[in-house]
């Protein structure tokens, strides 16, 4: 029926770690130190003029679609078309200094990578509702700690009005405590568990202790990483700047079962897309819609084939640890 919500996904849960002592007692002498008090950090993770080359290639990805441009969220996201492993979707996501960040925090180079998706944010665009503001976390508020580090590698400059992630810095350290206060409370519609939406109400509490929204400016090849504990949202352009950003998250494989790893070689094979969950416990297998209702009749000639992964890129797919998983 028109209108009515589908379910919530449930998916099992992923423990959470201790890689990083959030206490503020160790001191890092890195970027570790941000994450640590704010909830998020900024590593210089490619070398300006290659993330331009990056751009360019985002820009003659869509230059090609000559016969139907793909569904672009309001938002800013592209979900479906296999767009998720597009080859250079794939260098970025594997570039060294992109995944050395993540073997920082996690103390090991044995990572898998989420199948996620990109953003195109267009300034004064017309073509779709509104972006309005959806802070959110994207972590079950009942399965607590710091469980998943989210990122994204941003392609173009991205200042004050250029669009992009606003984060609420600092807000991860009392996540619990708000939770605990706010469990009473009905909850927004979640599409999965991994989700949930503040209300104003839940806003107005975390600014009476001092918490407030920032705009987070980027250069290009700039890698941002935050905690999902961390309220966060997306903002559209106000100038001239379009935003392109491709979404990388990366998890130790000791983290996902066979059955995760299983599932990321039939997604991986398909070129199907996940959320940043590197476990693959959320797919965007669903057919793209429009906002009419209509099915999108795809892209033709744009189903992308196997990327060419080099053989680092090619374990961050979880494929080669099948054999060896629980």
């Amino acid at each position: 029926m028109p209108g009515v919500l589908p379910p919530t996904q449930v998916v099992r849960d992923v423990a959470a770690s201790d890689a990083i002592d959030f206490s503020g007692k160790t001191r890092y002498n890195d970027f570790r130190d941000d994450l640590v008090r704010d909830g998020y950090a900024i590593v210089k993770a490619i070398p300006e003029e290659k993330a331009a080359e990056y751009a360019q290639e985002f820009h003659a990805y869509l230059e090609s679609l000559t016969e139907c441009l793909p569904i672009i969220t309001e938002k800013g996201m592209i979900l479906h078309y296999g767009i998720s492993h597009e080859d250079f979707v794939w260098r970025i996501r594997s570039e060294p200094g992109v995944v050395a960040a993540f073997e920082k925090v996690y103390g090991t180079e044995d990572l898998i990578a989420s199948f996620d998706v990109v953003n195109i944010q267009f300034p004064n665009r017309r073509d779709a509702p509104e972006n309005k503001k959806w802070a959110h976390q994207d972590q079950d508020p009942e399965r607590p700690g710091f469980r998943c580090l989210q990122g994204l590698v941003n392609l173009n400059p991205c200042g004050p009005e250029d669009g992009g992630l606003v984060v609420m810095p600092g807000a991860h350290k009392i996540s619990a405590e708000y939770h605990d206060a706010f469990r009473s409370e009905e909850r927004l519609w979640q599409w999965t568990n991994e989700w949930y939406g503040y209300k104003e109400t839940g806003l107005a509490w975390l600014k009476e202790r001092g918490y407030e929204f920032k705009k987070v400016d980027l250069a290009p090849g700039d890698l941002v990483i935050w905690d999902s504990r961390v309220p966060h949202y997306n903002v559209a352009p106000k100038g001239d700047q379009i935003r392109m950003a491709t979404y990388t998250c990366f998890a130790p494989v000791s983290t996902a079962t066979k059955e995760d790893l299983v599932r990321k070689k039939e997604a991986f094979e398909s070129a199907i897309g996940s959320s940043h969950w590197p476990q693959c416990l959320q797919t965007f297998s669903r057919p793209p819609m429009r906002d009419d209702g209509t099915l999108c009749p795809g892209i033709p000639g744009k189903t992308p084939g196997p990327p060419v992964l080099n053989e680092r890129a090619y374990k961050l797919t979880g494929i080669p640890y099948i054999a060896t998983a629980a």
